[in-house]
This record gives structure tokens, C-alpha cells and sequence, in this order.
């Protein structure tokens, strides 16, 4: 008679098979054709770089939380994702103490400090960059490409140079370990879809508004420039870490809206500003200051679309 009994439990009662570690274990999955590229490409320093700044995160997170007295979450991989992201936006000429202390940012000063994974007010591996970024800009920026220093395509694009597009969607080109190949993206890319982790919404704005942003004001930046050049625009959506961002990590669930409508304004929003940076800014790049400044920006976009419940102005 007991075994019919009903159990009563609050809701929810549907529960889903997915979970956290799940979702972080298909991103790592999803950069291995992006890091595999990066260290063909760039050789073993590359593979030195990722396993430093992804063994960094993985023990400051451990340490940070056995210190705490904190349950150990390392096992979820989003620390992996976060070390593994980071490197991939690292130079691979840049020494590994400095991937190292960029990791340690990431994880202890972005994530853990403000409550662990789902509390971050910003992606992990980007503010590390950033953080990088404005306190080693030389290192950070200098690129060195079958042993030969100069510039990035982006670079060259901005001061008015040739690029080869070809190249830049192969990956034949100086840049972070894990950008320049925009194929081995997409193939990542594509596996996240499949497996149901990410969808169009956010990477697909995101990248058509960039691309109508740069086809309608490429031209008052560059006079040889026309409007909706095919030229001009493909080499923007294949050059720096437009699709790295766009597709690994504007669509972070922590750090981005979970409405439809607030998606499709937050990836609107991450398009303007790229081309805000990248046309009329003084650095060639701007992804990864866009995704932070719209990460910043989710609640107040969020707050704007999410919609209002029956009965409270909602619709009926």
C-alpha cells in the first residue's frame, strides 16, 4: 500500500539530463579543432601556452575552494573551458608565466570572488584577457609568424594594406593561438549546434550586424573602399577573433540574456560595437571589449525584454 503512495516535491518536476559539466565538456570538445590548428600552426610553444594557462585555472580554482572550505567543482569544466579559452586568445611568442597569471585572474578575481560558476558578471577567460591586455600590451600584441614579426591582417587592413582573405580563412596568418583559423571555428562551431549547446540567435546577429555595420561605414574609413565591398567585409568576419568570440564566447550562458528578444539585441549590440572598435577605434581589434561591455549591459537588456507575466500588463 505504501509503494502507492504519492510523493509531493516542489516544482520543477521536469527535470533535464544536462547538466553544467555536460555543457562545459562539449565546449572543450568544441576547441579541440581550433587548438589542434593553433599548435600546427604555431608549434610547440602554442601547446606549451594552452597547457599552462588550462592546468593554471584548473588548480587556482581548486585551491581557491579547498582554502574556502568550498565543495571542489573542478570536476564541471568550466575552469578547463575558461584556461583553454584564455590560451587560445594568447600570442604564442607570450611567455607561459603570463598566460599562467592571466588564468589565476580569470578564475580567482572574475569568478570566484563574485560566487563561482553562475555568478560571474563577465566571461573568465576575457576579462583575463583584458586584464593582459592593458597591463602587457607589447607582449600582447606582438606576433611573430614563421618566424618573421609584423602585424596582423587586421592591422595591415587598417592602415590601408592588402590582405589575403584566403589566408585568413585558412589560418595562414599571424594571431592568437586559436583565431586565425575560421574553418577549425566553424567546425566547433557546427558540433555545438548538433549537440543542442548553442543556437544561430546570438552568433548570427552578431555577425550579420557587424558585417552590414562594416559594409555601410568601411568606406569613411578607407577611401578605396566601397559600399558593401565583399572584399573589404569578408576579410573583417575572417580576421582577429570575430568568430572566436561570436560563437565560443558571446554565447556564454552565464554572461548572456536568456530571452530571445534580449539575444537578438545583445548580439545587434556586440555588432555595432566591434565596428565601432575595429573602424573608428585605435586598435585594429575590438571583440573582446565589446563581449565585456555587453556582458555589463545584459541585466539592463534583460530587464527591457523579459516578458511581463499574465495579468501584469502582459499580453492577454
Amino acid at each position: 500500500m505504501s509503494e502507492n503512495k504519492l510523493k509531493m516535491s516542489s516544482s520543477p518536476h521536469i527535470r533535464s539530463k544536462v547538466t553544467s559539466s555536460n555543457i562545459m565538456l562539449m565546449v572543450t570538445i568544441a576547441l579541440l579543432p581550433a587548438a589542434a590548428f593553433g599548435v600546427w600552426n604555431f608549434g610547440l610553444p602554442a601547446l606549451g601556452m594552452l597547457v599552462t594557462t588550462t592546468l593554471a585555472a584548473v588548480l587556482t580554482e581548486y585551491i581557491y575552494e579547498k582554502l574556502m572550505h568550498k565543495k571542489i567543482t573542478v570536476n564541471d569544466f568550466s575552469a578547463v573551458v575558461t584556461g583553454l579559452l584564455l590560451g587560445l586568445n594568447m600570442p604564442p611568442t607570450a611567455p607561459y608565466w603570463m598566460g599562467a597569471l592571466g588564468s589565476v585572474f580569470g578564475i580567482l578575481v572574475v569568478k570566484q570572488l563574485f560566487g563561482g560558476l553562475g555568478q560571474n558578471f563577465m566571461n573568465p577567460a576575457l576579462g583575463a584577457r583584458c586584464f593582459l591586455l592593458i597591463s602587457f600590451t607589447g607582449q600582447m600584441t606582438t606576433f611573430i609568424y614563421d618566424g618573421v614579426s609584423g602585424p596582423t591582417p587586421l592591422a595591415m587592413l587598417k592602415d590601408g594594406q592588402a590582405v589575403d582573405s584566403m589566408n585568413m580563412l585558412i589560418g595562414r596568418i599571424s594571431g592568437t593561438i586559436g583565431e586565425t583559423s575560421v574553418i577549425a571555428i566553424i567546425i566547433g562551431a557546427i558540433f555545438l549546434i548538433l549537440m543542442g549547446i548553442i543556437d544561430l540567435r546570438i552568433p548570427g546577429t552578431y555577425i550579420v550586424t557587424f558585417a552590414v555595420f562594416v559594409g555601410i561605414f568601411g568606406q569613411f574609413t578607407k577611401s578605396d573602399v566601397g559600399l558593401f565591398d565583399p572584399q573589404y567585409i569578408t576579410s573583417h568576419l575572417c580576421g582577429g577573433g570575430l568568430m572566436l568570440g561570436a560563437w565560443f564566447m558571446a554565447t556564454d550562458y552565464v554572461t548572456s540574456p536568456i530571452t530571445k528578444k534580449g539575444q537578438y539585441v545583445y548580439g545587434a549590440l556586440l555588432g555595432i560595437l566591434t565596428g565601432l572598435f575595429r573602424l573608428f577605434g585605435g586598435s585594429a581589434e575590438g571583440v573582446s571589449y565589446a563581449i565585456i561591455i555587453s556582458n555589463l549591459l545584459v541585466p539592463l537588456i534583460e530587464k527591457v525584454t523579459l516578458p511581463k507575466p499574465f495579468g501584469k500588463g502582459g499580453e492577454k
